[in-house]
């Protein structure tokens, strides 16, 4: 249930982005003869020249990427982009019904009419904000509007180039292109601007999102502190000091929160101790846990870490030598899991099942146990989640037959 509505929930902020990047292009754009990039650009020339509306040459577009792509990236990657391709093919022919009037030069026929006399800045300045925080939208819901974020996608595959460097690149074609429609310099320029400002747009929606505060708090009440930040859902590490005045041992209390959460932090401080010293300062990004995705790509060797849950040097060795090189495996001890220290400890006594969930669930790597008969546990899964998935194998040989069938696992 709970996927089923961050489903809905994208499908709904893909269904926003499209809607605002709709009101950019039809509202600000179009009437002024402006041109962006992307696939929107293409078509948004296509419809000076021909006058052939925006939505149909998208659509066609569009269309033909995607059968190029689904063979090449595969369906699943596809398919949030069919929707935003769909849904903005939708939205390009909604905005321009609603916001059309008749057309005072030619009885009978229908315009964009300009909202802005004359100025056709404002309107590329107007429509390069909608359109950035359209497409914030859209990519923080884990969609696409298609067009060449699939060429770059493509591209990328076969290619050590990055996403940012191909789109940027066929952007500046796009738009330099519209010279040769109106033999006007400055339209092309506008253009530039447009996708400037568009890309700062993105950027800073997206980062205002995602944007994370670190705090240091120097207090004699760290334990209540502590505890009170750690019943929010938050991690706290305790970092030993000294105050240099006193010559006393401090602890000083390391956190990180999002920023919309810095007020609670704040609040709880001055309820146990307000005569802490805090220090709060901006975490540019912020990875790992329940933060963002560390989307960085590690090359084409594709190395599948597995955490043995024992220390013993004989098993690791045996694990290693059967799973072969495209599987890291490492011991408790490697991924810092110290079972002389009381939190570690239980994982010892454990039925095999709860050790490996155990591992997982505090140190995220996918673990697995060899009981005395040879039997092999697995749990696997996102550790974020609540329940993970369970996996008995008679071998090691069985396991590692399993993870190379795994769509998701094929290596290389």
């Amino acid at each position: 249930m709970k996927k089923l509505l961050e489903e809905l929930r994208d499908y709904l902020g893909i269904t926003v982005g499209t809607s605002l990047y709709s009101i950019g292009v039809t509202a600000f754009m179009l009437p002024y003869g402006l041109t962006t990039g992307g696939v929107a650009g293409i078509s948004s020339i296509v419809y000076y020249a021909t006058g052939l509306e925006v939505q149909n040459m998208f659509l066609i577009i569009n269309a033909v990427l995607l059968l190029v792509a689904v063979p090449l990236l595969g369906l699943r990657f596809c398919i949030k982009t069919i929707y935003g391709v769909a849904s903005m093919t939708f939205m390009l022919w909604l905005m321009q019904r609603i916001l059309e009037v008749p057309d005072p030069l030619h009885p009978g026929m229908m315009m964009l009419p300009h909202f802005i006399n004359d100025q056709s800045f404002m309107a590329a300045v107007l429509g390069a904000i909608f359109c950035g925080t359209g497409l914030a939208f859209c990519f923080e819901c884990n969609g696409s509007s298609g067009g060449t974020d699939i060429i770059a996608a493509i591209v990328n595959k076969y290619r050590p180039m990055s996403l940012g460097t191909v789109i940027m690149a066929c952007d500046v074609v796009i738009i330099s292109s519209c010279y040769f429609i109106f033999h006007d310099l400055a339209r092309v320029i506008f253009g530039f601007v447009i996708l400037i400002i568009c890309s700062l747009t993105l950027d800073y929606c997206i980062r205002a999102r995602h944007q994370s505060v670190q705090f240091m708090i120097f207090s004699r009440n760290y334990r209540k502190i502590s505890d009170a930040i750690t019943k929010m859902g938050h991690g706290i590490t305790l970092l030993d000091g000294m105050g240099w005045y006193t010559k006393s041992e401090r602890k000083v209390i390391f956190t990180i929160v999002r920023r919309r959460e810095q007020s609670d932090i704040f609040r709880i401080i001055k309820q146990i101790d307000p005569y802490s010293l805090v220090s709060m300062t901006e975490a540019k990004g912020v990875y790992g846990n329940s933060f963002d995705v560390i989307k960085q790509s590690i090359g084409k060797r594709n190395v599948h870490t597995l955490v043995c849950c024992s220390n013993n040097t004989t098993k690791i060795a045996s694990a290693t030598q059967i799973m072969g090189e495209n599987y890291d495996i490492r011991s408790l001890l490697d991924v810092g899991c110290d079972t002389r220290q009381p939190f570690n400890a239980p994982v010892l006594e454990l039925h095999d099942s709860k050790r490996v969930a155990f591992i997982k669930r505090y140190f995220g790597f996918d673990a697995f146990y060899i009981d005395r008969e040879g039997k092999v546990w697995l749990a696997e899964g996102n550790f974020k989640d609540a329940e993970f998935i369970h996996h008995t194998f008679n071998s090691l040989e069985e396991m590692k037959a399993y993870f190379e069938k795994k769509p998701s696992s094929k290596l290389g």
